[in-house]
């Protein structure tokens, strides 16, 4: 077989860190943007229905081609992935995010003024046949007018943004990823030094003494910065209060959904509905501690693999089951796949000093897709790969359909894609496997589901309770912190587990927490997924309705995306039925279990 990329070619954007270009590309862009300033500064654009959509034109051009700094920004923020303590790099990116940030300021004030403008005005914007395509993007900007500030001020959030935010976001991580300690090998049961990344691996291993030893290593790098997690988070928090006071949100999670084009009333719906239902995930796990002859398990133990399922995969194995399943889906989508493999689009292997974890990311429509995986050869990252590479299929399906103001999805449907085609690849190897594989499997399939839905709506509630908290008393000890998160992480995991450091310190590594209420869209895009699986399933035909949906973007919101799929998200049937489906993969493991004999 050829041999596969396996680092990205960055090269469509920049020849390298020092391109010679970068300058005069810099002086194409700002003077973009200051042209653009100059032209529609009088607020003009604002007087009519045929100035909207001139200035509309323009702006979609703008952001098309030279939209956040360009090919420069895209280059560094990938850059800085790969090499998470290169100060070279670190300085780059604090360079072009001034740049970005005084192109920002350059323009703030046509969005800014377009989402202030009376009723009337909206009224007959909205109701324009010249407008159609921008229609939902001036829906959404009326909506946001509400809680916009001034120009001035809104220029004092952006500015302030990388020290009050991003800088705390990615501190306690930039020092987990450069930890490494000496932990057993898996393949040669040696002792040998891994990153922080790469024992995240071994804690799937089966072999207790393996994983035990990974398991202690794991938590000692995690304890040595608990102290800096908890300033971290405190400041973010501080600075979130801060940002939602000024804009007067409602409540903390408000403008993660008004962000998403989400009704809170949903979320609320989705996120009690799953909490009702905790006992699927308990009974889950009381279920694998006796297949694994086990009384209780740790913490750190709740994604070990069970007997088959811990089959281990080459890269080229992966990609050539993950080719096979994309292939009796749609042409389409191999197509899509073959092109990121081909470009160099996905940087495959872990390293000291990459960012840990998996994902796709787009930056403006013109440029490529890139994907970052972190693959090790387990199951998972099977799965993994099939997960990003359907955030990557909805990228280009969009790019394909959609203006540039309209590109991009909101975190209510990101996850939909991404979970679609990671189950499909699960399915594809059950049809193969005799019982003591398919149990494996299931297993395998149950364990993602549960920590899909159960384990990101535990999440969530957890950052609900923190926001809530800090806002009462001022500051929350690491001691508050684990308090709150033990008790959350024990409603879904229950009593197979028993209370540890491992558990109350979950909350130190997981990057997820510092996006402020993301993870619910997991829950809701696995669940979502399921449905159209489901309608697949019964009527081959559904894949035409399911390209739509992957070519959408934000030119509807999702609410009327999903009800052109006979999906309503309003109500808790909905919910409801999607979780009946895990009850009864439950009870399937139950029974196939009984039948081999293993409980």
């Amino acid at each position: 077989m050829e041999k596969l990329n396996e680092v990205w070619n960055l090269t469509p954007l920049l020849s390298g860190d020092e391109d010679p270009s970068i300058n005069d590309k810099r002086k194409v862009i700002e003077h973009k943007y200051k042209e653009f300033a100059s032209k529609w500064k009088d607020n003009s654009f604002i007087s009519s229905p045929e100035k909207l959509k001139e200035a509309l034109d323009e702006y979609e051009h703008l952001v098309k081609f030279y939209g956040g700094g360009g090919e420069e920004s895209f280059y560094f923020e990938l850059r800085s992935c790969q090499e998470q303590d290169n100060p070279k790099i670190k300085s780059k990116v604090n360079k072009i995010v001034e740049f970005t940030q005084k192109l920002g300021d350059e323009i703030r004030f046509f969005k800014l003024n377009l989402s202030k403008i009376t009723e009337d005005k909206q009224k007959s914007f909205l109701e324009s046949e010249l407008l159609k395509d921008y229609k939902h993007l001036l829906e959404t900007l009326f909506i946001e007018g509400k809680y916009l500030l001034s120009e001035k001020e809104e220029k004092i959030l952006s500015l302030k943004s990388k020290v009050a935010y991003s800088n705390w976001e990615s501190l306690t991580q930039e020092f987990l990823n450069k930890s490494e300690s000496e932990v057993i090998d898996p393949k040669t049961e040696e002792l040998s030094v891994k990153s922080f990344n790469e024992i995240q691996g071994i804690l799937l291993s089966k072999d207790d003494s393996i994983r035990n030893r990974a398991s202690e290593e794991f938590d000692r790098i995690v304890t040595k910065f608990e102290d800096v997690a908890e300033a971290e988070i405190n400041s973010l928090l501080e600075n979130k209060k801060i940002d939602d006071e000024l804009r007067k949100m409602p409540r903390p999670d408000f403008d993660r959904h008004l962000d998403d084009d989400i009704d809170s009333e949903v979320v609320d719906t989705l996120i009690k509905v799953i909490s009702d239902n905790f006992n699927i995930a308990r009974r889950f796990y009381t279920l694998k501690a006796r297949l694994l002859g086990k009384n209780k398990f740790l913490y750190n133990d709740r994604n070990v693999e069970y007997s088959s399922a811990d089959k281990t995969y080459t890269y080229s194995e992966s990609v050539e089951l993950v080719k096979k399943v994309f292939s009796n889906l749609d042409e389409e989508f191999i197509d899509i796949f073959n092109g990121f493999l081909e470009n160099g689009q996905i940087d495959v292997f872990p390293r000291k000093g990459k960012r840990g974890g998996a994902f796709c990311t787009d930056f403006l429509i013109s440029l490529p897709t890139f994907i970052m995986l972190n693959h090790t050869g387990n199951l998972k990252d099977v799965l993994t790969l099939a997960h990003e590479v359907g955030h990557g299929i909805n990228h280009q399906m969009m790019k394909k359909s959609q203006n540039a103001l309209n590109f991009g999805t909101p975190k209510s449907t990101a996850e939909v894609a991404s979970t679609f085609m990671e189950d499909f690849v699960l399915q594809e190897l059950l049809k193969e496997a005799d019982d003591e594989l398919r149990l494996g499997l299931l297993i395998s399939k149950l364990q993602g589901d549960i920590t899909t839905i159960f384990r990101q709506a535990a999440c969530y509630k957890f950052e609900q309770e923190i926001h809530k908290k800090f806002r009462e008393i001022g500051y929350l000890s690491k001691k508050d912190i684990e308090d709150l998160f033990e008790d959350n992480m024990f409603a879904y995991l229950g009593e197979a587990f028993e209370k540890s450091d491992s558990m109350r310190k979950g909350w130190i590594y997981w990057p997820h927490i510092r996006d402020f209420f993301y993870v619910y869209s997991y829950s809701s895009g696995l669940l979502i997924s399921k449905f159209m699986q489901k309608k697949l399933k019964e009527d081959k035909s559904f894949i035409t309705h399911i390209k739509e949906f992957l070519s959408s973007g934000t030119s509807d919101s999702p609410k009327n995306i999903f009800l052109k799929m006979e999906i309503n998200i309003s109500e808790e049937k909905f919910w409801k039925d999607g979780l009946s489906e895990i009850n009864e993969l439950l009870d399937e493991v139950e029974t196939l279990a009984k039948k081999l004999g293993k409980i």
